[in-house]
């Protein structure tokens, strides 16, 4: 898949947000909540530098589940079968 960077960012923001709206969905079903399972890390506060004149928030915070593992996959796989080349 050279060449197809645009495409593969557009798709692993699309399993993204797919994969974080499943695992949003799943929390309540028994059977399924093993797809909301995920691990969260970052700053727990964000670091501030305040100038007087401009005060500047630093801060970041990244949620991986398993669902979004799963989407961003088959986003990909998706995007591979699109732009083979025969």
């Amino acid at each position: 898949m050279k060449g197809h960077f645009w495409l593969n960012l557009f798709l692993v923001m699309i399993g993204v947000v797919i994969g974080s709206m499943a695992a949003e969905m799943t929390v309540g079903i028994p059977w399924l909540k093993w797809l909301s399972y995920g691990l969260e890390f970052g700053t727990e506060s964000p670091i501030v530098l305040d100038l007087n004149l401009l005060r500047l928030t630093f801060g970041i915070s990244i949620k991986i589940t398993v669902s979004m593992i799963l989407f961003i996959a088959l986003a990909l796989l998706i995007g591979r079968v699109i732009t083979r080349d025969n």
